[in-house]
């Protein structure tokens, strides 16, 4: 038996000092995938902590198949959807203030930019086309997947991911503004 799996099966057993390693263990990971789908890191926080309370609820259904790591990201990613669900009432966000403009692009600046300054870019979307984004670009969802968990249409994926990959682009312009 594994480092891994010891850990596991004592937080099935519910010991506390198992549950701290394994806080200490995957909240980096999880906080990072929180920060994609909230607005700012205090958000990221308190999905963190559901995540947890989650993820303690259901560790005893975890039947060492595939890799925890890999289970875990599922459960957040579901918290994740979770909490955009609770929030949709509020995402009727204007995206008005962003003049869409497509032409002449420079990819050059992104092989410049470090994930961290790209990511900063992606959270100053509005957060249904964050959302998307995120499952489509870095969660490797398809269409149709992203239109049954978030209760729209393919068709809306396609045309969100869209506008958000054209709002990036002119917000990268932007910050780039004579650069490029």
């Amino acid at each position: 038996m594994d480092d891994n799996e010891k850990l596991i099966r004592q937080c099935q057993k519910k010991s506390k000092k198992a549950f701290d390693k394994l806080y200490k263990t995957y909240s980096p990971m999880i906080f990072g995938i929180c920060l994609r789908y909230t607005r700012n890191k205090e958000e990221a926080e308190d999905l963190l902590q559901d995540c947890f309370i989650k993820i303690l609820n259901k560790i005893n259904d975890y039947e060492f198949k595939g890799s925890f790591q890999g289970w875990i990201r599922k459960l957040t990613i579901n918290a994740a959807i979770t909490y955009y669900h609770n929030k949709k009432k509020y995402l009727a966000e204007t995206v008005d203030d962003f003049e869409i403009k497509t032409t002449n692009f420079d990819y050059d600046v992104l092989s410049q930019m470090r994930t961290k300054e790209i990511m900063n870019i992606v959270n100053e979307l509005p957060i249904g086309y964050k959302t998307i984004f995120n499952l489509f670009v870095i969660e490797g969802y398809k269409h149709a997947e992203i239109a049954k968990i978030l209760q729209i249409s393919e068709e809306t994926s396609r045309s969100q991911l869209k506008k958000a990959r054209d709002i990036l682009q002119e917000l990268i312009k932007n910050r780039f503004d004579g650069k490029i």
